[in-house]
């Protein structure tokens, strides 16, 4: 079984939100011109041999580029597939909390996903503290983006030892950082290694790109740690997951990357 933690169906609107340019240029994709259709992720997941995906929404300041209730659209067109990640506007805290708790108990959502650099925020500000709040009480996963951005916007918020910090007030919470936290993987590894709850996926990154310290933890006292995720439609879950046998790992590192750990932490 192949589970992908970390992955969109997006709307045209986000594949064509200019703070993309930079990654299209990398990808030498251009912006589509319509929308993708739900049966397109899925070929895409079969190609990889993906049973299921967390599909998330997108939500930033003043811009939701998918929304929570068009990811419960998507999700219903393929339930046995796909898994529902909501997002809230974390300007205004008690609308946030509210929309969280829509998310876990109306729409069945099974973790909750903000991104601090497009809030230009670091996840130890206080704006996210009722989301985290919000998480605890629900029993849900909070995810978020640690490393370097695509996206041309400042990357320090996404330092990877603020969660240190998040994981010493919130010990009931779980947190998963996508990314792998490069340039600073070291501290990825550092603080999942010091709190039970905080987890790291692999998700923008293809396993060729896999750093060696990273690799060397998912196959040792790590390999409870580690979720495999694409960042999908920005990276194919096929070609994210090209080399897999070359990383060498036993069977039980191998089943927990691909799915083991993520039907742990998300409950699937």
């Amino acid at each position: 079984m192949i589970i992908d933690a970390w992955a969109q169906h997006p709307t045209l609107r986000h594949l064509q939100d200019p703070m993309f340019e930079s990654l299209r240029r990398w990808t030498k994709t251009p912006a589509p011109k319509a929308e993708i259709p739900v049966t397109a992720t899925v070929d895409a997941m079969d190609q990889a041999g993906v049973d299921r995906a967390l599909i998330s929404a997108w939500y930033a300041p003043h811009n939701v580029m998918i929304s929570n209730d068009e990811v419960a659209e998507f999700v219903a067109q393929a339930p046995q597939r796909l898994v529902g990640v909501g997002s809230a506007d974390i300007a205004r805290p008690m609308e946030a909390v509210r929309e969280i708790r829509r998310c876990v108990r109306d729409l069945g959502f099974k973790a909750i996903r903000l991104l601090p650099w497009l809030w230009a925020l670091p996840p130890t500000d206080r704006r996210f503290y009722p989301v985290y709040t919000a998480c605890c009480e629900l029993g849900v996963p909070f995810c978020t983006q640690i490393g370097h951005t695509g996206p041309l916007m400042p990357s320090e918020v996404g330092r990877p030892i603020y969660l240190d910090q998040v994981a010493l007030d919130f010990p009931e919470l779980t947190i998963v950082g996508g990314h792998i936290g490069y340039p600073w993987t070291e501290e990825a590894i550092a603080v999942a290694t010091k709190h039970q709850n905080v987890y790291i996926d692999t998700s923008a990154y293809t396993v060729r790109r896999y750093p060696p310290n990273l690799v060397e933890f998912m196959a040792g006292h790590g390999r409870r740690k580690v979720l495999f995720g694409s960042n999908y439609p920005m990276i194919l879950p096929a070609k994210a997951l090209e080399g897999l046998d070359d990383l060498a790992l036993d069977q039980e590192a191998r089943g927990l990357f691909l799915a083991g750990n993520t039907q742990r932490v998300f409950g699937l």
